[in-house]
């Protein structure tokens, strides 16, 4: 801002300056045309008056004739240049102000040389003035600019004080503070919602963690504590016990395994580090598939399963992977609406649904079932590692499709589930 303000004080002296010069080259120039016509059309003693009669306030004309020196000093500066050079000179007067500076030169007229010259003193006062004043307004400006910025430079670094503060209470496991807003909405505050913005996501990742971390310890805490009780009784086991005890450790074994298995691939699809096998797939002949594979499962529970083909649709995508989601779907739906319970499974178009009449899933929980290791049934008493239809999520985002839960409402009574995986262009 003093820079600024300094520059334009600097050009509007210049202007100044350039405009006094100005001024003053276009007075004399316009009293040379006067006195050099004024010579020409009267005679010596006309002329003579005429310079007499010139006004000392306006104008200083001196005509040095025959015998003296008219006009309005008593002698002819020396070196005086001839119009339009020209020279600064001071005169003394009698006044308040003895000593004027003026600025003239010499014109050659008929009746010989005339100075013409015109007082610039007042204007150098001016411009003195100016310098004055202009100095003073940068001096102030200096000052005021020094204070505010002094003021705002204590303010941002009040608020960076405390954002540090805080800022080193989350670096302490205070994971649920938050910087403050200010009803300014300037960049400190774009900054803060922005960090806690991210401070939300941390946060919720976490809990995510600890609630992954929890259902882990949990639902390994039971094999592994059959394993660790069945590996203390073998050594008072029979050789013939034996074989069909290492045969259960065996299972429970690969259920742990299992669970870090689907943990492995579900990151590895997720991270898109699990290259797919592109091809065209048919999504009638995969719902036809599915229903060959499930069906004798279905039977088995005494529960029925349907298929309805409506109009086919082709995709790009894995065959495995894509049956492997839509297999999980259905063992969820056989798995948790129990026997009796009826399947269907509707394909039209780029669209395939799956029904059922089971207890359905709370609309607050529709949502979360899709996070790792999340488990409805908090007894766990049905088998499971809770990461189906994370798994199943995954793999629809890495084919460009999207997956929908919503109510299969059959009475006022009665509630079931409907899963829709739409697939898009």
């Amino acid at each position: 801002m003093t820079v600024i303000i300094g520059a334009l004080l600097f050009v509007l002296y210049r202007q100044l300056i350039i405009e006094q010069q100005y001024q003053v080259t276009q007075y004399l120039e316009s009293e040379t045309q006067r006195y050099q016509h004024l010579a020409r059309t009267v005679d010596r003693r006309s002329f003579a008056a005429q310079i007499r009669a010139a006004d000392p306030q306006t104008a200083l004309i001196a005509w040095r004739n025959s015998y003296d020196m008219v006009g309005a000093l008593s002698f002819m500066p020396e070196d005086m240049p001839m119009l339009p050079q020209t020279r600064d000179f001071p005169i003394l007067t009698g006044g308040p102000d003895k000593l004027h500076i003026l600025t003239g030169g010499l014109v050659m007229t008929r009746y010989g040389p005339v100075l013409i010259a015109t007082r610039t003193d007042n204007l150098a006062t001016l411009i003195d003035k100016f310098i004055s004043a202009a100095a003073t307004a940068v001096m102030l400006t200096i000052i005021l600019t020094l204070a505010l910025g002094y003021l705002f430079s204590k303010a941002i670094l009040r608020r960076l004080v405390q954002y540090n503060r805080l800022s080193e209470q989350i670096e302490r496991g205070h994971y649920n503070t938050r910087l403050p807003l200010s009803w300014r909405q300037d960049e400190f505050d774009m900054l803060a919602l922005q960090f806690n913005k991210v401070l939300d996501i941390l946060e919720n990742n976490l809990m995510a963690v600890r609630g992954a971390t929890d259902n882990i310890a949990h639902d390994l805490r039971t094999p592994l504590s059959h394993i660790r009780i069945g590996l203390e009784r073998l050594a008072s086991k029979s050789t013939d016990e034996v074989s069909e005890d290492c045969a259960i450790l065996t299972e429970e074994l690969d259920h742990c395994l299992a669970t870090f298995d689907a943990m492995l691939s579900l990151t590895r699809i997720e991270e898109g580090q699990q290259t797919l096998d592109l091809q065209e797939l048919s999504l009638a002949q995969l719902c036809t598939d599915l229903l060959e594979m499930a069906d004798a499962v279905a039977e088995s529970n005494g529960q029925t399963l349907s298929l309805s083909l409506l109009s086919d649709h082709i995709v790009h995508g894995d065959k495995y992977l894509l049956f492997q989601a839509l297999y999980n779907l259905v063992d969820n739906a056989m798995k948790y609406s129990g026997p009796g319970a009826r399947i269907d499974i509707i394909q039209s178009g780029s669209q395939v649904q799956i029904c059922d009449n089971g207890p359905g899933i709370p609309d607050e929980s529709k949502e979360r079932v899709f996070e790792r290791l999340v488990r409805l049934d908090p007894s766990r008493h049905l088998q499971g590692t809770g990461l189906g239809l994370s798994m199943v999520k995954a793999i629809l985002s890495r084919h460009n499709a999207q997956i929908t839960l919503s109510d299969n409402v059959l009475s006022d009574q009665h509630t079931g589930l409907i899963v829709t995986i739409k697939f898009r262009a």
